[in-house]
């Protein structure tokens, strides 16, 4: 009996913490429209024109992917498998697409990948990061790219970024044999 009263409890706590989240978000966005602010130039985030819509049994959500997550027009963020983020080469600003059916099964798909640019150089750690370091810029890459093709400190590897927008994380394309 006494642990059905802490369950009960804990239950109660997480409740009224997702109400109270829930309502500070509302007052976020109303304080924001209120003062006339664009967070987007901001953070040169470009949300408009996302939808959100039913498609016979599917709920379908664009989003903009920002790297390990995906943003959606109310800036809901959302985790993207690093597997899928890797193995699809995706790029920071790339427009994506999500389904969700309703066994709950999800499927992506890139509707509108950003205008790239790919660059050579070799790749390198720093506080448990991987990262490839190009005309004095610094780009976190995805480990589940490096664990996943095997790739080692200093490898000489292909990047791809967005060619015209500022980013912080590349996509590793190739490794070049040396």
């Amino acid at each position: 009996m006494k642990n059905k009263k802490t369950i009960i409890a804990i239950n109660d706590f997480i409740e009224t913490a997702e109400k109270s989240i829930k309502n500070a978000k509302k007052l976020l966005k109303d304080l924001i429209k209120q003062e006339n602010l664009d967070l987007t130039s901001e953070v040169n985030i470009n949300t408009q024109g996302l939808h959100s819509y039913n498609d016979w049994d599917n709920k379908i959500v664009e989003w903009v992917f920002t790297w390990e997550e995906m943003l959606d027009n109310e800036w809901n963020r959302y985790p993207v498998p690093a597997n899928y983020s890797s193995k699809s080469k995706l790029v920071q600003w790339d427009r994506l697409k999500l389904t969700i059916a309703q066994n709950w099964r999800m499927t992506y798909k890139q509707i509108a990948p950003i205008q790239r640019e790919t660059k050579v150089w070799l790749l390198t750690e720093d506080k448990w990061k991987y990262q490839v370091v190009i005309d004095w810029e610094t780009y976190d890459v995805l480990t589940a790219a490096v664990t996943h093709f095997k790739w080692n400190i200093w490898d000489k590897v292909t990047i791809i970024l967005p060619k015209w927008k500022p980013a912080s994380f590349a996509a590793i394309d190739a490794i070049i044999p040396t």
